[in-house]
């Protein structure tokens, strides 16, 4: 198969791209089409590697106002309404859920996920069904799971035990959450006991860190300390960090060397961020987000995500990345010609360090052929306007495609 006139990332010359036996095999200008090799000419259309979604609650999505809406747009009333929709969680749920959240993705150009799945659940039941639903949907999906405390490990009943028996079924990442336990003590000890689960069992770590507008909370400065002293450095991400945007210059340009020594990622989750952050505040209100231009000046790694999708947390969402950077740029004030022009990096070649997927991510020659054609000639524009997702190919095999919406004016 033979794609033709595409700009690659924001290039300013087309290329062709060819594939064969689900492999980029050749990527270059102006290729000659072999004899009876089907092709399809996109005339200028950007393609770009799958995107990735960094931080998501597959469990959760889609649950929104059942049984009750979270009224006050809190975190911690979402933990209680969540709490209650829990008790009548099947597998038989989840799973429908889940597949639904996951096609919205896909039509999205989305093509790898890392879920957080709440494992303060005696049944473990949606760790159960998420585990059969990363198997059954590779071909269409790559799904990372990490085993998420939502109401503690060293708060809840059995914390400690509940994490270890998902992270033996097969979690990929070991979650936390210190700024939800009890104390400052039991803050530090969840984090020291994660980052002992995750060298036990030699797995990732990502954390939802300091997702409080506190600015005493200061879970960061552990998880960066335990990830520097036991090498797990790059292999620990921190998620939200929104405390961050509450901490004072000073302490923040101190926390920066450790931070950097550390090598861990981050994720930012602006439109939850945004939405959930600054409750408590009369005027003036916080935006809620962590400092992502500092810490990527900083040359940290930071990814963005979507966080929940019609849920107790977040009563919208449709899987759309292209919200979330966008939304992301405005309450960043990352809105120049080339934070825009770079601004798909925070949702593939960053997400895909996160996560980890190493060398074979990326459309270059020898690598799996997964990628989408969007229907602009750079990000700039693909942003600006929306752009529909052509065509997303997984591996050299279509998964979702798209067509243009049609407006006109009438006068």
């Amino acid at each position: 198969m033979l794609y033709q006139n595409l700009y690659l990332e924001n290039a300013t010359e087309t290329c062709d791209i060819r594939v064969e036996n689900g492999v980029f095999t050749q990527i270059a200008p102006a290729l000659a089409p072999r004899p009876g090799e089907e092709c399809r000419d996109y005339a200028g259309k950007l393609a770009l590697a799958p995107l990735i979604e960094s931080h998501v609650h597959l469990d959760t999505c889609l649950t929104a106002g059942d049984p009750v809406w979270n009224m006050s747009g809190t975190l911690f009333e979402g933990i209680e309404c969540w709490a209650r929709r829990k008790e009548k969680l099947t597998k038989a749920d989840v799973r429908e859920r889940v597949q639904r959240a996951v096609r919205l993705y896909a039509v999205n150009g989305i093509q790898h996920i890392r879920t957080h799945v709440d494992v303060t659940d005696p049944k473990l039941t949606a760790m159960e069904a998420l585990l059969e639903l990363r198997e059954e949907l590779r071909d269409v999906m790559d799904i990372q799971i990490v085993a998420f405390p939502q109401e503690g490990i060293e708060s809840y009943p059995n914390g400690r035990q509940l994490m270890e028996n998902a992270v033996r079924m097969g979690a990929d990442c070991v979650g936390a959450i210190p700024h939800f336990e009890f104390t400052r003590e039991y803050s530090v000890s969840s984090l020291n006991f994660a980052m002992e689960l995750a060298q036990k069992y030699d797995k990732l770590v990502d954390v939802h860190c300091d997702e409080i507008d506190d600015e005493a909370s200061r879970g960061l400065e552990t998880l960066a300390a335990r990830a520097y002293e036991t090498g797990l450095t790059d292999r620990v991400t921190a998620s939200h960090t929104t405390a961050m945007h509450s901490y004072n210059n000073a302490y923040v340009q101190r926390l920066m060397r450790l931070l950097k020594m550390s090598r861990i990622n981050f994720v930012a989750n602006p439109l939850v961020n945004t939405h959930l952050q600054g409750r408590v505040d009369a005027y003036p209100k916080r935006r809620g987000v962590t400092r992502v231009r500092e810490l990527t000046e900083a040359g940290l790694n930071v990814s963005f995500g979507h966080d929940d999708i019609f849920d107790p947390w977040y009563p919208m969402g449709t899987g759309s990345l292209r919200d979330v950077v966008f939304m992301g740029l405005h309450v960043c004030q990352m809105m120049g010609y080339e934070d825009i022009m770079n601004a798909y990096r925070f949702i593939s070649a960053n997400a895909a360090r996160t996560l980890h997927l190493g060398d074979s991510y990326g459309v270059k020659e020898g690598n799996p052929a997964s990628f989408i054609v969007l229907d602009a000639k750079n990000y700039y524009d693909a942003l600006n306007r929306n752009a529909t997702v052509l065509l997303s190919c997984r591996k050299g095999k279509p998964i979702a495609q798209g067509t243009p919406g049609s407006r006109e004016t009438l006068f």
